[in-house]
């Protein structure tokens, strides 16, 4: 079963080929790390990017971070050396590109066990064309190794023909159309990127958006946009403290034989405590991996 309890509140896309930035990468406090060795890599360096995230996965000097590597798709001249290496080094995940049905999904997860891939390296998958919503379920159900989808909302937009808006108008039955097949099959979903990188406020409304509507997090283009999407995301202690007290009031209600309670005006039933305690399990994680629930 995925784990869906782990922090993905940030996950930064990384270009395989610069190693300075991967050195970046490790004081990072984003959640997760996608070391890209497809759109962020020019034809000239993708080899060289291959044997670069090769090397850094293998030092494991990513700390509690989770680390995925996104390969080129399998249909290209470089994906199946990278699918190859990925399987070796070991990530916590392979991101593969423009999925679009429960096969290719498959295809991957039984090259992974011909290479010998260890069990924990799971496959995410990018969700980024009208077919691949029109298939979201069965994408979802398609494999045991498959713990997360990805939106890929700047293809998507694309091939939809439509505009990037504030309000995300053009792709929001797309993004409920995997939120749904995600939720429907236990595994994490990410909302795609916001482009502009000093825009502060159209990030926030971006990520609060994605919160309410049900994201894990958000994928990111720049670091600059780790801090906002963090706080947006995670608990705040307003929300600790809430679910604190939802636990403990339904804990004195049950013992009472009643099988609600009430905090703050409002019912409270034992859906509320199973989300309260997601909560502080979520807080209790990400202190693990950063030492500061803020972080």
């Amino acid at each position: 079963m995925p784990n869906t309890s782990r922090p993905r509140r940030s996950v930064l896309y990384m270009p395989g080929c610069r190693e300075r930035a991967l050195e970046k990468a490790r004081g990072l406090p984003a959640d997760g790390l996608i070391l890209d060795l497809e759109d962020a890599v020019a034809i000239a360096e993708k080899e060289a990017a291959r044997a670069m995230v090769a090397a850094a996965v293998r030092r494991r000097r990513f700390a509690r971070r989770e680390v995925i590597i996104r390969i080129n798709g399998l249909d290209t001249p470089w994906g199946e050396a990278d699918l190859a290496m990925a399987a070796t080094a070991g990530p916590d995940a392979i991101l593969v590109p423009k999925v679009e049905s429960a096969a290719a999904v498959q295809a991957v997860a039984a090259r992974l066990t011909t290479l010998g891939a260890p069990e924990q390296t799971t496959i995410w998958a990018m969700m980024e064309t009208p077919l691949a919503m029109l298939n979201a379920p069965q994408i979802a159900a398609s494999s045991p190794r498959l713990s997360c989808l990805v939106m890929g909302t700047n293809d998507l937009v694309n091939e939809l023909q439509a505009e990037h808006t504030e309000t995300r108008t053009p792709v929001l039955t797309a993004l409920g159309l995997c939120l749904l097949a995600a939720r429907a099959y236990g595994m994490a979903i990410l909302d795609g990127v916001h482009n502009a990188i000093g825009d502060e406020a159209g990030l926030r409304t971006s990520c609060l958006q994605g919160r309410a509507m049900g994201f894990d997090g958000k994928t990111l283009i720049h670091p600059a946009q780790i801090a906002v999407t963090n706080e947006v995301f995670g608990p705040s202690e307003t929300d600790l403290e809430r679910a604190r007290r939802t636990i403990k009031a339904f804990g004195v209600a049950e013992a009472a034989g009643r099988g609600v309670a009430v905090v703050d005006g409002k019912l409270v039933e034992n859906l509320h405590v199973e989300n309260a305690k997601r909560l502080l399990a979520q807080s209790k994680a990400i202190i693990e991996m950063h030492g500061d629930a803020r972080a």
